[in-house]
């Protein structure tokens, strides 16, 4: 069993003695539950909910920093929804008589509870893991320049993992092109590289070019991935590590060959599409008070129009107007097509509902029209479309689906005021359109919260 399978797995098992102890001792505490008698059959469904939310935001993966402050976050977010729906299944469809019916307050609690509990081992075991990764490297093997690429989105992604290159196109160290920082290894010293390392690799990861390998280092690899030393390809530890697709590994030809067939199947978009619908709807009415306060706060400031028009490209490159609130001033023209930190354009109530991203409350109108989702690739400016297609290949990719109010590209990577920021952004667009599921959105949707709580919009 791997190492992050065993991190999985007693996360799980701390977390059901967690579920157990914790929901008897506010039993209790409540005088509903007798000190004595433990009854473990009523807190699956409890148990079930928690290892759900916590999943959803990567809780039981050891690439997750627990450590961080946006987790605990996330976690804390995670926990009170998984109290919200318990609450809801026990009262509102569960009909048949069940223990935990006795008492709301032992429901509410006990999930309040578990928030910091769960997290101070999730903690612990973090800094036990960090330790050990510290002694533990990535070796990466590919071409000299693929190793400079490779050390760079390390940096780019903050990878604090320790990285070990060796260059396919070197006989030896005296071929090798020196590169400021970054040392490399030729091919030939890998598999003294790999016995010195022994015990001490976290992974292998392979360029997609680096296939003929000599027949000596190829037998060690499949070695050592038959003992539980994993490799990857480059581009599938792009995605089990930084949750992006590369997109060096785009072509005109790629779609066809990869697939992205969960995001076009008949059966999910109809289920996608009457889930916006019932959710924007909900949506409108509830926020409804909101969306009056915010639509006065717009007007009062300098008496202009409450909403903003802008034509976007949606599904299958079709234009529509979205609808938002209005968060800036008409000032004289302007070449700039991003909006810059401290923009002088925007209004005092335009900065908070940009930092809430209240601004975006009225594109549930577009999502109950149908040319927006709740959650997709973010519905970009015609204008910066057209743009973008000229100069990146691909870009149209994303279009294969609805653009939506949050998506994978918003929760993990800021706003992109460049194009280098927009390639970026299309690697978690792509992913999210090949790896679509409902699980995913509900992940996006508890990163989203987070990031409206802490004001991280522009």
């Amino acid at each position: 069993m791997t190492h992050r399978r065993l991190i999985a797995l007693l996360l799980l098992l701390l977390d059901f003695l967690c579920v157990v102890l914790v929901f008897h001792f506010v039993g209790w505490l409540r005088g509903v539950q007798d000190a004595g008698i433990f009854a473990i059959t009523p807190l699956l469904g409890p148990f079930v909910v928690f290892i759900l939310a916590v999943h959803l935001i990567d809780g039981y993966s050891a690439q997750t920093d627990m450590l961080s402050a946006s987790y605990t976050s996330q976690h804390t977010i995670a926990l009170m929804a998984g109290m919200l729906v318990m609450l809801l299944v026990t009262f509102a469809f569960i009909k048949d008589p069940y223990s935990l019916q006795s008492s709301r307050a032992v429901i509410a609690l006990s999930f309040v509870v578990l928030v910091p509990v769960t997290l101070s081992y999730r903690r612990w075991l973090a800094l036990r893991v960090a330790g050990e990764r510290q002694q533990r490297s990535l070796i990466f093997i590919g071409s000299q320049s693929s190793c400079v690429a490779f050390k760079e989105a390390c940096e780019k992604n903050r990878t604090s993992q320790g990285v070990l290159f060796v260059a396919t196109d070197a006989k030896s160290h005296e071929s090798m092109t020196p590169f400021v920082g970054l040392e490399m290894h030729a091919v030939t010293q890998l598999l003294p590289l790999l016995d010195r390392y022994a015990g001490r690799i976290e992974a292998i990861v392979l360029h997609e070019t680096s296939r003929d390998l000599p027949l000596a280092v190829s037998e060690k690899l499949m070695e050592l991935h038959f003992s539980g030393t994993t490799t990857y390809t480059l581009e599938f530890f792009h995605e089990v590590y930084w949750r992006k697709i590369p997109l060096y590994r785009l072509n005109p030809t790629w779609l066809f060959q990869e697939g992205f067939q969960s995001a076009r199947d008949p059966v999910f978009e109809r289920l996608k599409r009457l889930t916006d619908i019932v959710l924007s709807l909900l949506g409108l009415v509830l926020a409804s008070p909101l969306l009056l306060l915010c639509a006065a706060a717009v007007w009062l400031e300098d008496r202009g129009p409450v909403f903003y028009l802008q034509t976007r490209v949606g599904k299958n490159r079709a234009p529509f107007q979205v609808y938002k609130f209005r968060t800036m001033r008409s000032v004289e023209t302007t070449d700039d097509l991003y909006t810059q930190p401290n923009d002088r354009r925007i209004t005092r109530a335009g900065r908070l509902l940009r930092a809430m991203r209240f601004d975006e409350f009225p594109q549930l109108w577009n999502v109950l029209r149908g040319e927006m989702s709740l959650i997709g690739p973010r519905a970009e400016w015609i204008r910066l479309v057209e743009r973008y297609e000229r100069e990146i290949p691909c870009y149209h990719f994303r279009h294969l689906v609805k653009p939506g109010i949050t998506g994978w590209a918003q929760v993990n990577y800021p706003y992109g005021a460049n194009l280098d920021d927009t390639l970026r952004k299309l690697e978690y667009d792509l992913y999210y359109i090949r790896y679509f599921s409902f699980t995913l959105d509900a992940s996006i949707v508890l990163k989203t919260i987070h990031i409206m709580l802490f004001g991280k919009g522009r």
